[in-house]
């Protein structure tokens, strides 16, 4: 049964006079992994759409959501501050560019201070 507002994933289907239709919805497959060697990390300061606060921006991470998630968390546990997880990216508020570099470089990434 289609949730109550699937009808706008519909990816080109806009009316079926078919009786039988059923749409298939295409899943998204989760990205694979790399491993933390193969990471190419950025970490840089934004204030940019933040009402002139500073955040740790952490990008360039690419496996599924839950390993960024994951990643987020750690960082945000060692730097004693809060963040999330948006958009592919960790946000890390304050300025923490070096300390998560350092974290970043211990736990095997390739991470570059950019910006």
């Amino acid at each position: 049964m289609a949730k109550k507002n699937d009808w706008k994933n519909r990816e080109g289907v806009v009316y079926s006079t078919n009786s039988d239709f059923d749409y298939a919805y295409q899943q998204q497959e989760e990205a694979t992994t790399l491993s933390p060697q193969q990471q190419q990390l950025r970490v840089q300061l934004d204030k940019s759409m933040r009402a002139g606060k500073q955040v740790t921006l952490v990008t360039g991470f690419v496996g599924a959501s839950t390993d960024l998630e994951a990643l987020g968390k750690m960082l945000k546990s060692k730097c004693g501050v809060g963040g999330s997880v948006k958009d592919g990216e960790v946000l890390i508020q304050g300025d923490h560019r070096d300390k998560v570099v350092q974290v970043l470089i211990k736990e095997g990434y390739k991470a570059k201070r950019t910006g």
